[in-house]
């Protein structure tokens, strides 16, 4: 009966209210399969409908039952929105598995490794380059399916940040931490926590299982940083934002000169000028500095 379509969401409907009994039995869809079921009347509510489509919840009667009456119908509303509700609840539930597909797919594309961990490092999600990662156990390791790190030290800064993190964003700071992690030989590699808990959903006195999400690359000094970030941040002139990289690069003050083309002195002066608009103590200092801007998303 395609005229059912156009009634109102959760309305009641039989036969009747759609065309006239006769002409109904006289149809191609009664004389064909209504009938030799053996069914003789028709309930039914269009519980959603779209541009292009329509779903319908319908509860067929029997001979032996005869026509609906007013009670089947009383009946029937009852139960049409706890149906149409739970229609609804799917929808969204298929909608969220396909949008968490396509960020799956996004993130193993990555080149850095991405977990998704909970208070105590238990991981609850991780991309391609993240099991690549754990399955060389150069820098990470994942003992019990907790993520730690193969370095004693940064293993035991990774659970308190973890374990902060499932404190909310007040206790961890919404920009994360970033944490170096040595892997072997020389190899130095880089893991940026971002909380994900914030603490007003905690006040709400919901549980959330992700506490944190972790990006964890190489260490490189071709990686990419941002330099007009670091010099916005800090209001940096150009040629402090020079001497604070050629720092990072290079080395010491003398070899930054050396490259830069000026004097150590100059050098110097730019480094005291870092020191106080950073608030860095140390050379070290700068580099970890830099390292928190770099681009934890690329290679």
């Amino acid at each position: 009966m395609p005229t059912a379509a156009f009634f109102d969401v959760e309305r009641t409907l039989s036969v009747p209210d759609c065309l006239p009994r006769a002409e109904f039995c006289r149809s191609q869809f009664a004389v064909e399969w209504v009938i030799p079921q053996g069914y003789v009347d028709t309930i039914f509510s269009n519980l959603d409908k779209t541009a292009t489509s329509c779903a319908m919840f319908v509860v067929m009667r029997h001979m032996r039952d005869g026509f609906a009456d007013d009670e089947a119908r009383r009946r029937f509303a009852l139960v049409v929105p706890h149906v149409r509700r739970a229609l609804l609840i799917g929808k969204v539930i298929d909608l969220h598995k396909v949008e968490a597909a396509a960020l799956a797919d996004s993130l193993d594309a990555l080149a850095s490794g991405m977990f998704i961990v909970d208070a105590t490092g238990r991981i609850v999600h991780a991309n391609r380059s993240g099991y690549v990662m754990l399955d060389e156990a150069n820098a990470l390791r994942a003992p019990g399916g907790r993520l730690g790190a193969t370095d004693p030290a940064a293993d035991q800064a990774l659970r308190d940040i973890f374990a902060a993190a499932g404190g909310g964003d007040a206790a961890l700071g919404r920009k994360g931490v970033a944490v170096p992690l040595k892997g072997r030989g020389e190899e130095r590699f880089v893991a940026h926590v971002l909380p994900l808990t914030s603490g007003a959903r905690r006040k709400a006195g919901v549980s959330y299982r992700a506490a944190a999400a972790v990006f964890v690359r190489k260490a490189t000094m071709n990686a990419p940083s941002a330099p007009e970030a670091v010099a916005e941040a800090f209001r940096l002139t150009p040629a402090e934002l020079r001497v604070l990289f050629a720092i990072v690069e290079i080395g010491g003050a003398s070899e930054a000169a050396y490259v830069l083309g000026i004097s150590v002195d100059t050098v110097k002066t730019h480094l005291r000028h870092l020191f106080e608009k950073t608030g860095a103590g140390r050379q070290a200092d700068l580099v970890k500095l830099v390292a928190g801007y770099s681009d934890p998303l690329v290679s």
